[in-house]
């Protein structure tokens, strides 16, 4: 590797020990019941050895509790260097004394008292302490390629009477697990016998011993519903490096404003990627992604084969009976496609394992801020000083958006302020006052330098492996360097600062007003500016050489330390209101950005008109507007679409049971998805999807009285009320289509 790349040599970045090989981390005994961390180690050969380290877990608190809690625990002590008020640290012989002693120091698992009394401090994960104390990262010295991946995605059978697999239900069942393992060889497990399939499926992992295993939706379908049926069935489903089986608790994952609710699951000596997680963390950025299941997300990225199988979930028993080479055909190339997309969207988040004093498992659900301030907290304690606690809260004034024109705007030109917000910083030093080691400022300026270098090492790179792994270190590094700023306004972080978070939104107001009068009295006309980009129509340029040269005045014109990107042209944008637009690139492609436009609480068929409507308009052949609108009118008129096309899939987030105690108990609104499932008289529960439709003939109807199961859709009987789903069409009509181009209604 370029020696300008070596992460080793900078300890605040990625740790001071650079122990190489290390491949997942789990807490436990040894044989004379003494505390510490199982170590899994990769060494040069590709052999996995284990070594157990002894490991004394530890807290943070102030001076004013070291007599309460010796008194009780028998702590070793280390005083700590500096002004912050969590100046002492407190080693303890196991985790369950150590939790004793947080839960004399006040209720809860972290910080206790109110939050300028904070009194005490302690990281709620074992592996994590180990790491953050001992200075080491997992997979030091590794490339992404040496690592030990298997894919694992399974298909199932479901009773009569229900669409979607449950595993507590005897009568749904694994028919197949298909695992994709080291250069792509794919296995398919299959037996009549579930219990036995299962023991197979343990021993092929046991055999194989892979670091990782990945999977689409992998949490909260396929290893749930393996360990699930494991236990049903009473088979061991000890899947560890030690044998073991894998420890679940309930878990939160947070990807922009959604919030997923899971089953998080650990196995000793291995990390779970879940694939669908990466996808969703990936769309917060680029808000491409018309959904996150296997097939959507690769067919947006071109992964999926053109000769892949595709087969109905309904018809997966009949399959299963009747044709199960094809069966095996679609699930090989569900595994398949799998591992594609973990080969593309899991490389940062390995890039970042190597820097963070985290496993690689939380590596890939832990948010931008947190990891920060983990980075912070570990430069703290390997200089021995205290930690400060979190500063109060407060509001302040955000970004700068705005838009200037709404409809199609043609040959619109987009730049974009690189890292705006960390450049500001860094120009103005600006900086948590409580950082008094600096460690936040140099943390910033070294992880852009390394990106930069890292971006040069990727041109330069002299093959496709090599680019890859650079690629993916500089965006992973990206990422991290935008999110500096967002940890100043993170009320947990140790560090946070509002004062400097206003300040640094102030700033940015205050450039990007600039560059919108700059624009304006050189001729431009900006059409929307959102933070740190600007969407403008370029004054006419006569060649080539005149349009640089306006970029050249631009830039120049800019505050020192300020740099831009002309990061795209396109030959049309539908402005439609603030964060929500149409783009249509010089190549045909349409980019769609923003809820309003692309909602994935819309029906299929309001999705698919919209996107016709959009590239209609971008393409300026508004003259067919009203033949398209008429078009779908007359397939709702005269029932022409499947189910599909009209139905919802919902998650039910509660069981029936709970859903009917909250109506009695706080008068929660009804919900289709929840009476449909109440009133089957079917085993639901938490977790289950429900698809459904709305039947009638009148437009006007509660939703939640007129809903039917869409399973229960008898296409020789249609039901589906065509007056409700004609207003839903001409609502968006009337929206995304102008007035004179609407069809006459009769």
């Amino acid at each position: 590797m370029n020696k300008a790349l070596d992460i080793g040599n900078i300890t605040s970045l990625s740790g001071h020990d650079r122990s190489a090989g290390i491949v997942a981390a789990f807490p436990g005994h040894d044989a004379d019941e003494t505390y510490g961390i199982q170590l899994f180690v990769r060494d040069e050969s590709g052999e996995c050895t284990s070594r157990f380290e002894r490991f004394r877990p530890f807290a943070w608190v102030n001076e004013a509790l070291v007599a309460d809690i010796c008194e009780d625990y028998d702590p070793e002590i280390t005083e700590l260097s500096g002004k912050g008020a969590l100046n002492r640290l407190l080693f303890f012989r196991d985790w369950k004394t150590l939790r004793a002693a947080v839960r004399k120091c006040g209720r809860g698992s972290g910080r206790g008292g109110a939050k300028n009394g904070v009194q005490h401090y302690f990281i709620n994960d074992p592996v994590q302490q180990y790491l953050m104390y001992s200075g080491r990262t997992m997979f030091g010295g590794m490339h992404f390629e040496e690592l030990c991946r298997m894919q694992v995605d399974i298909e199932c059978v479901v009773s009569e009477g229900f669409e979607f697999c449950n595993p507590d239900r005897p009568g749904d069942r694994i028919v197949a697990i298909g695992c994709c393992c080291a250069g792509g060889d794919v296995e398919i497990i299959s037996d009549k016998d579930e219990s036995g399939m299962l023991r197979r499926f343990v021993q092929f992992v046991r055999d194989k011993d892979p670091d990782v295993i990945e999977g689409h939706n992998l949490f909260n379908f396929d290893m749930n519903y393996l360990c699930r049926r494991a236990k049903l069935l009473n088979v061991k489903f000890g899947i560890g490096r030690d044998g073991s089986e894998p420890a679940v608790r309930s878990s939160r994952f947070q990807a922009g404003e959604r919030t997923v609710q899971y089953d998080r699951y650990d196995i000793c000596g291995r990390n779970i990627i879940d694939t669908m997680f990466l996808a969703q963390l990936y769309d917060i950025s680029f808000r491409s992604l018309g959904g996150f299941g296997l097939k959507s997300v690769a067919r947006h990225f071109g992964l999926a084969a053109e000769n892949r199988t595709y087969v109905d979930a309904a018809d997966m028993a009949r399959l299963y009976r009747e044709e199960p080479e094809k069966l095996q055909a679609y699930l090989h190339d569900d595994v398949v496609e799998t591992r594609r997309i973990a080969d593309l969207l899991s490389r940062s988040y390995f890039a970042q394992v190597q820097i963070l004093p985290y496993t690689y498992q939380d590596t890939a659900v832990r948010g931008n801020a947190t990891k920060i301030d983990a980075l912070l907290v570990r430069e703290y304690l390997r200089q021995g000083y205290a930690l400060p606690v979190p500063g109060e809260q407060r509001s302040f004034e955000g970004g700068y958006t705005d838009l200037f024109e709404e409809g199609v705007i043609n040959n619109v030109h987009h730049c974009d302020v690189r890292s705006l917000y960390p450049s500001i910083m860094l120009a103005s030093d600006i900086a948590p006052e409580n950082d008094e080691l600096g460690v936040f400022p140099g943390l910033l300026s070294v992880l852009r330098d390394f990106r930069l270098n890292a971006r040069r090492a990727a041109m330069e790179a002299r093959n496709a492996a090599e680019k890859a792994h650079y690629d993916a270190l500089q965006a992973s590094f990206k990422i991290l360097i935008n999110s500096f700023y967002g940890y100043l306004g993170f009320a947990q972080g140790h560090f946070c600062d509002f004062t400097a978070a206003a300040e640094v939104t102030r700033r940015g107001r205050e450039l990007l007003t600039f560059m919108i009068d700059w624009l304006r009295e050189h001729g431009a006309r900006p059409i929307e500016i959102d933070t740190d980009g600007v969407y403008y129509v370029p004054p006419a340029f006569a060649d080539d050489a005149e349009q640089q040269a306006f970029e050249a005045a631009f830039v120049e014109a800019l505050p020192e330390g300020i740099e831009v990107e002309f990061d795209g042209c396109y030959k049309a944008m539908f402005s439609y209101k603030m964060k929500n637009y149409a783009l249509l690139c010089e190549g045909g492609e349409m980019i769609i950005k923003g809820a309003a436009l692309k909602s994935r609480g819309l029906e299929l068929f309001q999705r698919r008109y919209l996107e016709e409507v959009l590239r209609l308009r971008l393409e300026g052949r508004d003259a067919e507007l009203a033949a398209v609108t008429e078009r779908y009118r007359q397939s709702i008129r005269n029932r022409e679409w499947p189910v599909e096309m009209f139905s919802k899939t919902e998650t039910l987030q509660d069981s029936p049971a709970l859903y009917e105690k909250k109506r009695r108990d706080s008068g929660r609104s009804r919900s289709a998805a929840y009476e449909l499932a109440v009133a089957s008289g079917r085993e639901y529960r938490a977790g289950d999807q429900v698809s459904y439709y709305v039947a009638g003939t009148r437009k006007s109807v509660a939703v939640h009285e007129a809903a039917r199961l869409a399973a229960d859709w008898d296409p020789e009987n249609r039901d589906e009320n065509i007056p409700y789903y004609l207003a839903k069409l001409d609502a968006l009509s009337k929206k995304f289509v102008p007035e004179d181009r609407q069809p006459e209604l009769f």
